[in-house]
């Protein structure tokens, strides 16, 4: 019967049904206990805590008697008590069956109040136990203890002990065939993994250790994987996971899992911008944790409630003091990083109610340079806060640039290109107060530019293709083709075509996960913030008689640093909201002028209204500065958006649009050969497509030309690769959340993003002919089909950020490659072709 036990925690699913058969066979108590405590702990495995509980409920009558198998009962008891929550319950269990029970039973005993206690936040008596298990007999025991001990050791900060804690308790459980507590440990592995950074090489354990596990183990790596979705800055997916998992344990009596699943959906909803509810779920996980009597819990849950409250605006004395006393209570119980963040928050709003702020607490300065890139981030911007509330300035500039490299090295880690763009966030309330350091013109353009070059670092050196991910890309250009089909015929009855939805909604979601989870290859860093000083003294000699705009945000306020002739200019514009509003607007008016089938005066009338306005906040008071010379324009925020030709100074001016100034610096330090291989494609479903491709084949007439049938993904991909100049005319849709999904339509599916991410020779030159190609995410990371273009080393894109009319644009693009084909430069070819609504959204991206 023993042996059924250790068959609990391997194959939970086989013991359950094993034991429950031998209560049929059993007459004897002592057999019939074993039983049900088998049972109850392959319930608990599997899911079915309530029912567990009852099974031991039901042992502990049966072994009225028996005072041996009623401690071994309690025994299994402290386990269960522990997962509902109840570990004022599991730690009395634990001391009345420990008078009784010697030889292994007493060292399991010792394990699962050793994991009580960590779960409890009484860490540092949990570690008592561990050398006892190490010289016992029991190997579940101190894997379990080994599990749950490295897990706390994580939360803690203290990732080398938790690693090694964890690589213990895999080889242990491992050695002794427990596979699914090799799981349990693999799984928290996964989650040391991602405390460190390293999201792709996180998410695959996961997946490989969640195959193996069931029920609450199941849960805790789910929860698991939502923090490090929630870390990369990925909070709307983290939140869906969160709310089904917490869900599933809610039902299933996991009341422990609950309430750190409630802090966890906390997290998410302050990252995805809702501190109010953020409010409410952390009191309702600090609630939880206090109910459970766990106290070193109710640490993290006040420092979120901290973070939320500041989100959510409260400035008051009251909150200041709240604050600070939480920063020195999550110091003393060893939450690092948390105490940082809360000091962060203390020291902020000290500043702005007019008082010093408190002595920075011991051990935040330490922990500079050891730990995750998050607590490493808030150690330097509480370093930053602390030296400029002493009047150091040269070493609060130090160490903001220092928490910013962090971050630079950390998004390096990263496979993926979503995920190096979203992880960069970490460092955005650093950046701002470098930002708001910066007194001269050359200071807010270093800082502006250093920041930039943390949230957009393009890499020289391409991944090896996965033929994993390439199958995966076929499968989703078929089922994207199908679909599309489908939806154009209006064939498909609603059921079907909303299955049809799903699966392409299913497929988008494996590419994603796929991509993120491949461990990233060696790169090579383009771009260094270290290096931006020395690149931007090239800059007044790569500018000539062109003058530079760039725009940057300050909290709420739009400011602009303009350099021409070697001169370097700041001037505050106005409020960022204001500006903000007016490009939605201008995007609204287009789109509806695009699609109209006649005249719109209202939305004529609309655009006009608010381009001025934009035109006059952005741009006039800058006149003087900029004169009438052709302009780099490194836009912020959601101006990267902008369609700028809607703008009547620039209506004739050449142009172009950059991520940042290094980045046009990059660009124009490209090799651009001149149009020696040309490649000209036309998607399906563009009434003038391929008239548009056929004339301009014959301006090129050595071009290599696809249409129709031709326009294949894998074959355009092919002739892209190394090419000159392309121009691809079709239908392109943009992908909001994640822009490696926005897409060209090809004769045989899309060509996305991540087609173009892994070209290993990107076009010097390439004009995309379709609706939204130039779009992208409304931050600096530039992740649209233009931004990944630039940054695999095109030179120069034209792009719409803007819906097109298909017999406009093919008029236009035709003019534009007559002046391209003369000599033009293509900034200065755009410049000269009339606009239309139908075409004002086509810009220069990139050198010009």
């Amino acid at each position: 019967m023993n042996d059924l036990l250790r068959l609990a925690a391997s194959e939970p699913a086989r013991a359950y049904v094993t034991a429950l058969a031998a209560l049929q066979t059993h007459d004897d108590a002592a057999a019939r206990v074993t039983a049900l405590r088998a049972a109850a702990v392959a319930a608990k495995e599997l899911g079915r805590l309530g029912e567990g509980i009852e099974l031991l409920t039901t042992a502990l009558h049966t072994a009225v008697g028996l005072p041996y198998q009623e401690a071994q009962v309690r025994m299994t008891l402290v386990g269960l008590l522990a997962a509902r929550g109840d570990l004022a319950g599991a730690l009395d269990a634990a001391d009345r069956a420990a008078p009784f029970l010697e030889g292994a039973d007493a060292e399991r005993l010792t394990a699962n109040r050793a994991c009580a206690l960590a779960r409890a936040g009484r860490l540092d008596e949990a570690l008592d136990a561990i050398p006892l298990l190490r010289s016992g007999r029991d190997p579940a025991a101190l894997a379990g203890l080994l599990t749950n001990l490295g897990l706390a050791r994580a939360l803690r900060g203290e990732l080398d002990a938790a690693e090694t804690v964890l690589a213990e308790a895999v080889d242990v459980a491992a050695r002794a065939g427990l596979r699914h507590q090799a799981a349990m440990a693999r799984g928290n592995l996964a989650f040391v993994v991602s405390r460190r950074g390293d999201v792709p090489l996180a998410l695959h354990l996961y997946g490989a250790a969640e195959t193996d596990l069931t029920g609450e183990r199941l849960a805790q790596a789910r929860l698991d994987r939502a923090e490090t979705l929630i870390a990369a800055g990925l909070p709307g997916e983290a939140r869906p996971l969160l709310e089904k998992t917490l869900a599933d344990v809610a039902r299933r009596g996991y009341a422990c899992d609950a309430a750190d699943g409630l802090l966890l959906l906390a997290h998410a909803e302050l990252a995805d911008g809702e501190p109010e509810r953020a409010v409410a779920t952390a009191e309702r996980a600090r609630a939880a944790f206090a109910a459970q009597e766990r106290p070193g819990w109710t640490l993290p849950a006040e420092h979120l409630l901290v973070r939320a409250r500041w989100a959510g605006g409260d400035r008051s004395a009251v909150f200041l003091r709240s604050a600070a006393a939480t920063a020195e209570r999550l110091a003393r119980g060893g939450w690092a990083e948390a105490a940082a963040e809360a000091w962060i928050i203390s020291a902020r709003l000290s500043m702005e109610l007019g008082r010093p702020p408190r002595t920075l607490p011991a051990g935040i300065e330490c922990a500079r340079g050891r730990g995750p890139a998050a607590l490493r981030v808030a150690a330097w911007h509480a370093t930053a806060l602390d030296r400029w509330a002493r009047g150091d300035r040269r070493g609060t500039a130090a160490a903001v640039w220092a928490g910013l490299r962090v971050v630079a090295e950390h998004a390096e880690t990263m496979s993926a290109l979503d995920l190096r763009a979203h992880v960069t966030g970490l460092g955005d309330e650093l950046a701002a107060f470098g930002l708001r350091l910066a007194r001269s013109a050359r200071e807010l353009l270093l800082a502006e530019e250093r920041r930039r070059a943390v949230a957009r670092r393009p890499v020289a050196v391409r991944p090896p293709r996965d033929p994993s991910r390439a199958a995966a890309l076929v499968e989703l250009r078929a089922a994207s083709a199908a679909h599309a089909a489908a939806t154009a015929d209006g064939a498909l009855p609603p059921d079907e075509l909303a299955a049809s939805a799903e699966r392409l909604s299913r497929l988008e979601r494996a590419l994603q996960s796929m991509t993120r989870a491949k461990p990233p290859a060696p790169r090579t860093p383009c771009w260094d913030p270290a290096e931006v000083p020395l690149a931007l003294m090239r800059l007044p000699d790569a500018l000539g008689d062109r003058a530079l705009l760039e725009l940057v945000r300050i909290d709420d306020e739009l400011h602009a640093v303009t350099f021409t002739e070697g001169r370097c200019r700041r001037q505050r514009l106005g409020p960022y909201g204001t500006v903000e509003r007016d490009v939605h607007l201008v995007r609204f008016a287009l789109r509806r002028l695009v699609m109209a089938d006649g005249p719109d005066e209202a939305a004529e009338s609309g655009l006009a209204q608010a381009a001025q306005r934009i035109q006059s906040v952005v741009l006039e008071p800058l006149e003087h500065a900029l004169g009438q010379r052709e302009l780099v324009i490194a836009p912020t925020a959601m101006l990267h958006g902008l369609p700028w030709a809607v703008l009547p100074m620039l209506a004739e001016r050449p142009f172009t649009v950059v991520p940042s100034a290094a980045a046009w610096l990059r660009a124009r330090e490209s090799p651009r050969a001149r149009a020696r291989r040309v490649v000209l494609v036309a998607g399906p479903r563009l009434e003038h497509a391929a008239a548009e491709v056929l004339a301009l084949a014959r301006l090129y007439p050595d071009a290599t030309v696809m249409t129709g049938s031709a326009a294949r993904v894998d074959d355009v991909r092919q002739a892209l690769d190394g090419a000159d100049l392309t121009h691809l005319a079709a239908h392109g849709y943009f992908r909001r959340g994640n822009a490696l999904l926005s897409h060209l339509e090809l004769s045989d599916g899309p060509l996305m993003g991540y087609d173009l991410q892994d070209l290993d020779r990107p076009p010097a030159t390439i004009v995309l002919s379709g609706c939204d190609t130039g779009r992208s995410d409304a931050g600096d990371a530039v992740t649209g089909l233009a931004g990944v273009l630039l940054g695999a080393g095109t030179a120069t894109v034209i792009a719409s950020v803007a819906p097109v009319g298909d017999r406009a644009a093919r008029d236009a693009m035709i003019d534009f490659h007559v002046r391209l084909h003369r000599g033009l430069p293509p900034a200065s070819a755009l410049a000269a072709v009339p606009r239309t609504p139908g075409t004002a959204g086509f810009q220069c991206f990139g050198a010009g």
